[in-house]
């Protein structure tokens, strides 16, 4: 695979160009879910020893015994938080980790804001958006389950660990007609979508997926 620091050679175009028709195939149907994934270069946020194995479909080893999401999850959860709205507005995500979904939300919306709770991701993610030139995203160092109250509310929060319940500081950081995404369970999790409505708060359960868990603190 010929691969560049700011950009991909014609090998990695087309290996690119696979992993969105892999998506497709998967069922992943909304266009800007697909135009913003296609948009950012995997390979810079797995190091340089996976770069090979960057467009893979499968989630990929990172520091601290963390990893990067898989394409579909990633393509999946967003398409769930967009469906039926023309944009995911003011954005949380919790668990920054390298800064890949976090760059694929800054596709989508011009407002990001990222929270890591391991200090060595997070300077990482710095690192890696700032070769993207995604100054947008607003990275900090702080316990997830705690959410970013000083930022909120926001009209869309999207969690990359896997929880026994969803946090109520984070429900509660919700806007009107905002949205939650977050895997929930132990050794089966499946990803939930909470909606806020007049009405309250609604969960919706969808497929079943394998996170690394959501732990409190900083470190």
């Amino acid at each position: 695979m010929t691969l560049t620091l700011n950009g991909i050679g014609m090998t990695s175009q087309r290996t690119r160009a696979r992993m969105i028709e892999r998506l497709r195939e998967q069922g992943i149907r909304d266009e800007r879910v697909l135009t913003a994934i296609s948009a950012v270069p995997r390979h810079i946020f797995v190091g340089e020893a996976l770069a090979h194995r960057a467009y893979e479909d499968t989630a990929l080893p990172l520091v601290l015994g963390q990893t990067i999401s898989q394409p579909y999850v990633v393509a999946r959860m967003i398409e769930l938080l967009l469906a039926g709205r023309d944009s995911l507005g003011k954005t949380l995500e919790v668990g920054a980790g390298c800064g890949y979904q976090a760059a694929v939300l800054a596709m989508l919306t011009k407002q990001v804001f990222a929270v890591e709770r391991l200090a060595p991701l997070l300077a990482q993610a710095r690192d890696n958006l700032r070769q993207l030139k995604l100054g947008q995203v607003r990275l900090k160092h702080a316990d997830g389950m705690i959410g970013l109250p000083e930022a909120a509310p926001f009209d869309t929060i999207i969690v990359a660990a896997a929880a026994a319940r969803a946090p109520q500081s984070l429900l509660d950081q919700l806007a009107p007609a905002g949205r939650l995404m977050i895997p929930l369970g132990g050794a089966d999790q499946s990803l939930c979508l909470f909606d806020r409505t007049p009405q309250g708060i609604v969960e919706t359960r969808f497929d079943g997926v394998r996170f690394v868990p959501l732990l409190p603190g900083v470190a």
